[in-house]
């Protein structure tokens, strides 16, 4: 069982930074792959980022890649998104999720994790 629970959303002007925390618990956190969705009103949840257990290989999505940045710290059981270079589009809900490595399903699709927090809100203004 694994538990997700983020922080770290916020409001900040076009531009600006910030930086999203997903802290775990659970044993079997290190083995996860770990992935960053978002959901925006009235629209789908989309992929963001994620990465693998080792942390060695990230994913992005193309609206965020070269802005976003997703890394893990295994000993504190926490992943991190940092994110440069807001745009007002990238407003919405930001979930952390996992993904159990037994799971052979691409790490693009919400149905392919197990484990989902709670949300944090990120509102950027033009």
């Amino acid at each position: 069982q694994v538990q997700l629970v983020e922080s770290g959303g916020g409001l900040v002007q076009a531009g600006g930074s910030l930086r999203l925390s997903c802290a775990a618990s659970g044993r079997t956190f290190n083995s996860y792959t770990m992935g960053w969705f978002r959901q925006a009103p009235g629209k789908e949840r989309e992929f963001v980022a994620a990465t693998t257990w080792s942390g060695s290989r990230p994913y992005y999505a193309d609206s965020v890649k070269d802005r976003f940045t997703i890394s893990r710290d295994n000993a504190k059981s926490t992943v991190y998104l940092q994110m440069n270079s807001l745009k007002p589009e990238d407003t919405a809900v930001y979930s952390c999720a996992g993904k159990s490595p037994y799971s052979n399903s691409n790490h693009s699709h919400p149905g392919a994790y197990s484990y989902w927090g709670q949300g944090t809100q990120v509102t950027v203004s033009s």
